[in-house]
C-alpha cells in the first residue's frame, strides 16, 4: 500500500497513445517525512502518521514529538494493516506511485456557505408566472399532516460544500519525481493549494 499528503496545483490535460484527450489534475506528492509509527501493542491498531509542509506555528508538543524531524504545515494517519510500515523518519516522495495506479484521493470540497435549495438540492423552484409573488426560489411545503413536524432529513437550506469528499479509482497518468509531481485522471476535492491524502486504491 502507498500513500503520502498531497496539495492540489492545477488541473491540465494529457493525451493517451491513440490521441485521445484525458483531463489531469496536477498534484504536488510530498516529500512527506514519517513522524510516528502506531503498533498493535502500544496503540492498538497499526497506522502511519506523515508530514508534510512546513510551519513556524508549531506548539511545544508537537515539536517536541517531532524532534529533529522538522515542523510541518499537515500531518496525517494512514492505515497498515497488513503491511509493513516504514520507519520514523523515512522519506516518501511522489516516487512510490507508478504509471497505471488507481489511488483514492481525499478532501475537503469547496465551501459555498449558506445556500438556498435551489442551489443546495437543485429544487425547480415555484413557477414564474402571474400570481406566485415572491416564491420563485421558495422550497415549498416542508410539514405533514402527521406526525405534525419537520421530518428529520428533510432537504433545506443550509450550509452549503466545506465536506470531506474522497474520490477513488483514479488512474495515475504521469508521474515527475524530480519535482514531486503526480497527475491524476480526473478532478479531485478541493480548491487549489488544498491539502489532500492520497493512497493506494483498495
Amino acid at each position: 500500500m502507498h500513500f503520502i499528503i498531497g496539495k492540489k496545483i492545477g488541473m491540465t490535460r494529457r493525451f493517451r497513445e491513440d490521441g485521445t484527450s484525458v483531463p489531469t489534475t496536477v498534484l504536488q506528492a510530498g516529500p512527506c517525512t514519517v513522524t510516528k509509527v502506531m503498533t498493535k501493542d502500544t496503540d492498538g491498531y497499526t497506522a502511519v502518521q506523515v508530514g508534510f509542509g512546513t510551519t513556524r506555528s508549531a506548539n511545544k508538543p508537537q515539536k517536541k514529538e517531532w524532534d529533529k524531524l522538522g515542523q510541518f504545515a499537515m500531518v496525517a494517519e494512514f492505515r497498515t494493516d497488513g503491511v509493513d510500515a516504514p520507519a520514523r523518519g523515512t522519506i516518501i516522495d511522489a516516487s512510490t506511485f507508478t504509471l497505471g495506479d488507481l489511488v483514492k484521493v481525499t478532501g475537503t470540497s469547496k465551501g459555498h456557505g449558506f445556500q438556498g435549495v435551489v442551489k443546495r438540492h437543485k429544487f425547480a423552484g415555484g413557477p414564474a408566472s402571474h400570481g406566485h409573488k415572491d416564491n420563485l426560489r421558495m422550497p415549498g411545503s416542508i410539514g405533514a399532516t402527521f406526525p405534525q413536524h419537520v421530518m428529520k432529513g428533510t432537504r433545506m437550506a443550509g450550509r452549503m460544500g466545506g465536506e470531506r469528499i474522497s474520490v477513488k479509482n483514479l488512474e495515475v497518468m504521469d508521474v515527475i519525481p524530480d519535482q514531486n509531481l503526480l497527475l491524476v485522471k480526473g478532478a479531485v476535492p478541493g480548491a487549489r493549494n488544498g491539502y489532500l491524502l492520497i493512497q493506494s486504491a483498495a
